[in-house]
């Protein structure tokens, strides 16, 4: 397991890349499609999209990311980028069909296996890295990073945290939906619980965005 000395999510945040659905992404596709690459004109920025903009980028001597920046969409459509549009529907259905995945996988503290025992803030980590987005180890940093947003804001695939064991952020989850969210709880293991339940709702600190 690694552990991310980082205080930010690594997106690039001028560009476009996986998780977008716009008319803009429709467009990028399109130029790959007449250069040869085996992606759909659909406007969806999926894992086919990302693995033919890194081989274009690789072809052009660009940095190889997978995301479209400023250099990228010059490169590939002649002309100044437009500002970026964010969707965030398709990283979320992948976040939580993943984590779902995972549902009674056993707790252990300080563990990262997804098959044999893991942690809360671990588990986070994993499923958020199974789409491309890297994370702090522990739950105290993880909610210091993202965007912060407020109960009424919460939309699947946030991170929700929580004072349990010690002061500040010690516990984390990802939210699916419908007041309930996913995570490894020390009692249950990867489970899914309600934000309504008294011992979550009573410890819920925030929550943030990490895409």
């Amino acid at each position: 397991m690694m552990i991310f000395a980082i205080s930010s999510v690594t997106f690039a945040s001028g560009a476009f890349r996986m998780g977008d659905q716009c008319s803009e992404v429709a467009e990028i596709q399109g130029h790959l499609i007449k250069l040869g690459y085996d992606v759909m004109a659909d406007g969806d920025f999926g894992p086919s999209t990302v693995d033919a903009v890194k081989s274009f980028q690789k072809s052009k001597g660009i940095k190889v990311s997978g995301y479209v920046d400023e250099t990228t969409y010059r490169a590939l459509v002649g002309r100044e980028m437009p500002e970026v549009s964010r969707g965030s529907s398709y990283i979320s259905r992948r976040l939580i069909s993943t984590a779902m995945q995972y549902l009674g996988t056993p707790y252990v503290f300080g563990g990262n296996s997804l098959y044999y025992g893991i942690d809360c803030s671990a588990f986070t980590q994993q499923i958020y890295a199974s789409v491309g987005i890297s994370l702090p180890r522990t739950a105290d940093y993880q909610y210091e990073v993202g965007t912060p947003i407020s109960r009424s804001e919460l939309l699947p695939g946030d991170e929700v945290f929580f004072t349990t064991y010690t002061y500040g952020a010690s516990h984390c989850g990802i939210y699916v939906g419908d007041n309930k969210f996913i995570h490894a709880s020390s009692s249950r293991g990867v489970t899914i619980s309600s934000l309504h339940e008294s011992y979550y709702n009573a410890r819920y600190i925030g929550a943030r965005r990490m895409f």
